[in-house]
This record gives structure tokens, sequence and C-alpha cells, in this order.
């Protein structure tokens, strides 16, 4: 556990609701007199968000599998330094949408075997687990439509197609086993209050 504060994450593939789920927890955490930090990934910082137009946006061609690591590591290092362990610090509780984990996957697993390069790197450059992860699960097609419905500039990923998706839920799943003492694994296909009470549940748990 982190020395002051809480750190918890939240995966899944695109489309899966995190964001609002995020939203939600926070706003329940809040009413109850904690202080939150909601936060995501990549960005969470001025330096990392400059990144995130630079890996989320253009043609899925823009990177190689191996320079997005690179561009996300250096995000999530700036985000580390500047956001989220002073959050930790003060005690605070830090929400965060996607971290390290999703750089396991869609790098590391979805695109190519280069999970070891991104392990390496975490290691030596962040240092950091979070407390706990939420993983919201679903079915990939559907959460791809759901993505695809939002029509923003940042599709880049989604643009990759269902094959993607369909990697990263198996990746994600796998990855709940490998890391089960912080991963939970919640039902994201049913409607976002029955979605939001498991998720108090679980975090009720853990504070």
């Amino acid at each position: 556990m982190t020395p002051q504060g809480r750190f918890i994450s939240f995966e899944g593939i695109d489309g899966s609701g995190k964001s609002t789920q995020v939203a939600l927890l926070a706003d329940h955490l809040r009413a109850q007199g904690r202080e939150v930090v909601v936060t995501r990934e990549p960005g969470g910082s001025p330096g990392a968000e400059e990144i995130r137009a630079l890996v989320l946006q253009g043609a899925v061609d823009r990177w190689s599998a191996e320079t997005e690591i690179l561009l996300f590591t250096a995000a999530r290092r700036d985000h580390l330094e500047r956001t989220i362990r002073p959050a930790l610090a003060a005690g605070k509780i830090v929400i965060c949408d996607r971290f390290a984990d999703s750089t396991r996957m869609y790098q590391g697993l979805s695109r190519g075997d280069l999970r070891g390069a991104v392990d390496a790197l975490h290691t030596l450059m962040i240092g950091l687990e979070p407390d706990l992860t939420i993983l919201i699960d679903m079915d990939p097609a559907a959460g791809l439509a759901r993505a695809k419905a939002r029509q923003t500039v940042e599709e880049r990923f989604e643009d990759f197609g269902a094959g993607l998706q369909e990697a990263m839920r198996a990746g994600f799943l796998a990855l709940a086993q490998e890391f089960a003492q912080r991963f939970r694994v919640i039902d994201g296909g049913r409607g976002v209050d029955a979605v939001a009470k498991d998720i108090r549940d679980v975090v009720a748990a853990v504070l």
C-alpha cells in the first residue's frame, strides 16, 4: 500500500464505461468527506497531456508499438512526478482512468510481444502500482460501438478495429489473474447504477 493516500486505477477496453464510473466514484467519495484527485492516462499533467495528443490522434500507423512505449512511459513519469505522488503524499485518494496496465496490454501484448520492454521501463522509471485496480469487463463489440459513437478526435486505437479490442479483453482478464491481489473484475455489461454499486462496495473494502 502507498504510505499515505490511496491509488485506484480503472482499466478496460475502449467504451467500457470507465470515465463514467470514475466520475461516479469520485462524487461518492467526496460526499463522504474524502479528498479525491481524478486524473487520466495518457495525461494528468501539462506535459503528459501534450503527449496524449501525439499518441491518441492521427493515423493508426503514426507510431510503432516500440515508440508508443517510450511516449507513454514519458507521459506517465511526468504524471507521476507532478500529480500522483504529491496527491498521495497529501493523503488524498487518486482515481486514475488507465495506468500502466493499459500499456502492458496495448503496446506490450496486443501490438506485439513487448511485455518485457514495458515491464523493464516501468520498473526503471515508474516503480508504482495502484493499491486497487478496477477492471470493467464487457463484450468487445459493444464496447467498440460505444467508443466509436463518441465521435472524438482521439480514436486512433479504436481505429485498429474489433480484433484489437478482443485481444485487449483477453489480456486484461489475464492481467487480473496475474495481479489478483489488486485487481477486481466488474461486469460492465449492465446498467450504470448496478456497475457503480459494485464498484463502491469493492472500494469500501479497500478503504
